[in-house]
């Protein structure tokens, strides 16, 4: 199943030149009296200083509308047909700016990474702490993972860099194979893990987080030659996992909706994040800039936004399985009637009044709900890469392996665990099925499910193009008023009007509409086909032929081994 691609990498150069020799007006790190050319980490603090933006900076390109993108329209999480609508369509080209964006935002990761290894590693002075030493390395071994892993659900094989002044003495590297690319994550944190503290300060990451980081590269790959699971790396991802539930830091939060709060940013669920900039007083490159797509004027008015996504059909029916039993979806979507204590909590709270279910994740409210901290088009809300209620539900499933279902043991105690959280009983057992159900849910509009959908398909290809295509309606927009909660908290569709095949205008008599009749006779609904020439995206069409190479197989790379 390998798709064609067609690559960028002038621009990944243009990254490394930039990085090449750490410019201040890169990463803004140094201090002006102390900035002494080689020898310009003098203290801790520069040190420290040094490693934020890749906390930040460095994924702000992915993180504005690209992670949206990828990660959430793709898995069908959510729909609007004018944000983005080349990902929700399955309509990505070489030409898409995102696509771009994403690719250089990612490499940019992975430059400053290197970076900040080799500077690290060779140019600190005598007033740096060991400490501090590993801390940064570490880090910059868990970011660069973290990039790699994205891209490889994102484009499959790409070019893997580690010496910046290599990539830019020979910029015509090859694309390197998918395995090369997992085994270079895989090392990367155990690399990591070496370095990093089994409890670090709040914002930076720490042993256990890479633990648990590792733990779901290695379920993604035990499958991705689909058949069978690996049994070597479910068991390692089993131990890791194990390893983080009995001896690390971490643990759920009670209230699911504190996760995405601003005052609960860095809580103890948090294992590796986007750590963005204060609104107030960090740059547009340093801040959290997806407010301007998930809220909309009807509930942030004191500042500038223009988004407002609503769910899609997928979401509402999984939505009525437990209807509003599951407390997880008050914190995903807004609700005909949800009402909400914490926002707009200068008028004594804020109730949902419009007849649809629209994105709450991610939405703080007003500037008086996040105590000021809020600008235009300017969140200050982290953005999770892990959280401790993904090992829990990667341990479940590495649990499950290769088994129709999982019905005793620590990987049903980790299901149930997140269950609970979520006001649910506890399963009794746990099928494939529910695994996608329950991720779906728990990590809805965190713009990582698509990733694990294409780790699920790599192992389950018609499976899961099955689900894609039979299972999640794509493509069918609830228009404005088209949504109705019942007192038990189920959702139903509206009666709307569409053009029969003759031309004339019906009106559904039945409050729940029927899905196939809507897809068949009407004229908005648009069909999204996943096929496997889709499921990954190309790479950025920008001068393809400065790099022969890119338009050849994959080639090994040199581990040094």
């Amino acid at each position: 199943m390998k798709a064609k691609h067609t690559v960028l990498f002038p621009a990944v150069v243009a990254l490394v030149l930039s990085l090449a020799g750490c410019s201040k007006s890169f990463l803004e790190v140094y201090p002006d009296s102390n900035y002494t050319g080689d020898s310009y980490y003098t203290s801790d603090e520069a040190v420290l200083k040094a490693i934020q933006p890749l906390y930040n900076r460095a994924w702000w390109g992915y993180n504005y509308r690209c992670g949206l993108g990828i990660g959430s329209y793709r898995a069908n999480d959510a729909w609007n047909p004018y944000n983005a609508p080349e990902f929700t369509r399955f309509q990505t080209t070489a030409l898409t700016d995102e696509v771009l964006r994403a690719w250089s935002s990612l490499y940019t990761v992975v430059t400053m990474s290197n970076a900040l290894i080799r500077d690290i590693t060779g140019k600190c002075g005598e007033g740096v702490s060991e400490d501090v030493k590993n801390l940064a390395i570490g880090t910059a071994y868990t970011m660069r993972a973290a990039s790699y892993f994205y891209m490889v659900r994102i484009w499959g094989p790409v070019i893997l860099i580690e010496d910046n002044d290599a990539a830019v003495n020979n910029p015509h590297l090859p694309l390197n194979p998918t395995e090369d690319v997992f085994k270079f994550i895989i090392r990367d944190l155990y690399k990591a893990m070496e370095y990093l503290p089994e409890k670090a300060a709040d914002g930076y990451t720490g042993k256990y987080a890479a633990e648990g980081l590792l733990a779901k590269v290695l379920l993604a790959r035990s499958g991705w030659n689909g058949g069978t699971r690996d049994a070597a790396d479910l068991q390692e991802c089993i131990r890791l996992c194990e390893d983080v539930i009995d001896h690390g830091p971490y643990s759920l939060m009670e209230d699911y909706e504190d996760l995405f709060k601003y005052q609960h940013n860095n809580n103890k669920e948090t294992m590796i994040a986007m750590e963005w900039a204060d609104p107030l007083v960090g740059g547009w490159w340093e801040v959290n800039s997806t407010y301007s797509d998930l809220a909309s004027t009807n509930y942030t008015d004191d500042v500038m936004v223009w988004g407002g996504i609503t769910a899609s059909v997928d979401m509402i029916q999984l939505y009525n399985i437990n209807k509003a039993a599951d407390k997880r979806w008050k914190g995903n979507f807004f609700t005909p009637g949800d009402f909400y204590d914490y926002m707009w909590t200068d008028t004594g709270g804020f109730t949902f009044e419009n007849d649809w279910m629209q994105v709450k994740k991610g939405v703080v409210g007003r500037k008086c709900d996040v105590d000021g901290h809020l600008a235009m088009m300017a969140s200050p809300l982290n953005t999770y890469i892990l959280r401790y209620a993904d090992v829990l539900l990667t341990h479940a499933e590495a649990c499950l392996g290769n088994n129709a279902t999982l019905s005793s043991g620590r990987g049903l105690d980790s299901y149930n665990a997140v269950l609970a959280r979520a006001g649910l009983p506890a399963a009794r057992s746990v099928t494939f099925e529910d695994i996608i159900i329950n991720r779906r849910i728990e990590f809805c509009m965190e713009y990582c499910n698509w990733y694990d959908m294409v780790s699920w398909y790599m192992w389950k290809p018609d499976y899961m193009l099955d689900y894609f295509n039979n299972k999640q309606y794509r493509g069918i927009t609830i228009h404005d008023g088209g949504v109705q909660k019942l007192d038990d908290g189920m959702l139903i569709y509206l009666p709307v009007n569409y053009t029969d095949a003759d031309g004339n205008e019906i009106w559904s008599d039945n409050p729940a509409f029927s899905l196939t009749d809507y897809m068949t006779n009407y004229s908005d609904y648009v069909p999204v086909k996943v096929t496997p020439v889709n499921i990954f995206i190309p790479y950025p069409e920008t001068d393809v032929l400065q790099n022969p190479k890119l338009s050849e197989d994959p080639v090994p790379y040199d581990f040094g081994e």
